[in-house]
């Protein structure tokens, strides 16, 4: 049986096209490098400077001067290009990125995305995520569905700070997919063995239901 986390990047995975370039965020993202088929060409840009990420090295094979933006050590596909952080931003922030996959705290039923920041905590820095998630031309959050307290994650509006707003296309969690439509957030399938009302039960958002819900044998 697949793990919660094993679940999310699986289905992720799907999202990633032939011929894409793709920015993975910090954290679980990171994990879909190595989830990427031989038949697909896939271009994975990083923040710091890397245009052509591969998979994750072997244990005695890293390079520690080569690195991802969450200071992971990577591997670096043939043809890989190198350049400096405000190149990379100008790629971003040029609308040159095909897809963003990010990790999430907290997700509002608008497509709202919080996720750089608790109050209180101490960060690094805000990273390149708000930069992300308006430059790229499409942006899937992936996270649980819930957090360790069992509380929602996917609310009607986000408590945490926003990195930004009605920017999220796509969320995809252990437990469900919902898309972000201009009829709002709408559940398309269903991941685990669960009810549609099961899930509305961890589920603080408002959403309707796909009428091809992918699922099959569940019903409203």
């Amino acid at each position: 049986m697949l793990t919660a986390r094993q679940r999310i990047i699986q289905r992720a995975a799907k999202e990633i096209e032939d011929g894409m370039y793709v920015n993975l965020g910090i954290g679980m993202p990171t994990l879909l490098a190595n989830e990427i088929p031989d038949t697909k060409t896939v271009f994975l840009q990083s923040e710091n400077g890397l245009l052509g990420i591969g998979p994750y090295p072997y244990e005695g094979e890293e390079d520690p001067d080569l690195i991802n933006a969450g200071k992971e050590t990577v591997t670096a596909m043939t043809g890989a290009s190198y350049f400096d952080n405000a190149e990379s931003f100008a790629m971003i922030r040029g609308g040159h990125i095909d897809l963003a996959i990010l990790g999430g705290m907290e997700v509002s039923e608008s497509g709202d995305l919080a996720n750089w920041m608790i109050p209180g905590k101490m960060v690094k820095g805000m990273g390149g995520a708000m930069d992300l998630v308006q430059g790229a031309k499409r942006v899937i959050v992936i996270m649980d569905h819930v957090n360790k307290a069992g509380e929602a994650k996917v609310k009607k509006e986000c408590d945490l700070p926003l990195t930004g707003t009605q920017v999220v296309s796509r969320l995809i969690t252990d437990r469900a997919v919902f898309d972000f439509t201009d009829n709002g957030m709408v559940l398309t399938e269903i991941l685990s063995d669960e009810t549609v009302e099961e899930i509305r039960a961890i589920t603080e958002a408002n959403f309707t239901v796909a009428e091809h819900l992918v699922n099959e044998g569940v019903t409203e």
